[in-house]
């Protein structure tokens, strides 16, 4: 759900490298240029092995996919040589034999989301939602933009949707876990934005007619389960889920469990 250290915070005498957004490399608090925007993809891929070396074929299909430019060989070694400097004492970018190895250096805000968020399911799990939430809420304010924004490669298209699904996932927990705290009333319109921008996911639409049942609009969340009803039939010639039917019958049915 979140990162205990702030998104911007300084790291003294080193590098911080953040993902959750654009790229962004800084040395004691200030930004440093990483080069050319291929180049920079170089270094988002390398970030994400945590470590692990990626071979030069993999790393060549991770940036420019399945149809590189004739001349990739030197752009890589050119981009790995650019890293090295930028980078200077302390990280490490070595040819291990079997593949590219970035040491020394890491992700922080990644690295940092994954401890908050451990640490909300953690809270949660205890029935804490009050401190589970203030640790999504702290996960949320890491991002900057989208996962590694403006950078093209294959790679990292696939890893911007699958960290876009992974916001989501810990946003709907929090929503849900304010709803259960009683706090409907401030989330409804937060609701119906991220409804609108995601019309087919059934979960924020359970999730808004909950908050709509528990602030006394009943008949408007019968209406939003209506309107996600036409959208999913329009869409996929499909019906809403289980949940969203079962909440749907529970609001026809008065359940006062809802209230």
């Amino acid at each position: 759900m979140g990162e205990g250290t702030t998104g911007t915070s300084r790291v003294t005498g080193g590098l911080r490298c953040e993902l959750l957004g654009p790229l962004r490399v800084l040395r004691d608090g200030d930004e440093i240029p990483f080069g050319p925007p291929k180049q920079r993809a170089v270094l988002a891929v390398l970030l994400l092995q945590e470590g692990r070396p990626i071979s030069y074929d993999g790393l060549v299909e991770a940036v420019w996919g399945g149809a590189p430019p004739v001349h990739v060989r030197n752009l890589v070694q050119k981009y790995v040589s650019g890293l090295r400097r930028a980078l200077g004492d302390g990280p490490e970018l070595v040819w291990t034999g079997s593949g590219y190895r970035l040491t020394g250096v890491h992700a922080d805000d990644l690295r940092r989301r994954r401890e908050l968020v451990d640490e909300a399911l953690a809270a949660r799990d205890a029935g804490d939602l009050r401190r589970a939430g203030e640790l999504a809420r702290r996960a949320e304010e890491l991002w900057r933009g989208e996962f590694a924004e403006g950078l093209r490669a294959p790679y990292l298209a696939a890893e911007r949707l699958r960290w876009a699904e992974k916001r989501l996932t810990v946003l709907e927990a929090r929503l849900a876990g304010e709803i259960e705290l009683g706090n409907s009333f401030g989330y409804v319109h937060e609701l119906v934005r991220l409804v609108a921008a995601h019309p087919l996911r059934e979960r924020l639409v359970e999730l808004l007619m909950l908050a709509l049942c528990r602030t006394g609009r009943p008949a408007d969340a019968l209406a939003a389960y209506e309107a996600v009803r036409r959208r999913l039939a329009e869409a996929m010639g499909a019906d809403p889920g289980p949940a969203l039917r079962s909440l749907h019958a529970r609001i026809l049915h008065q359940d006062p469990a809802l209230l």
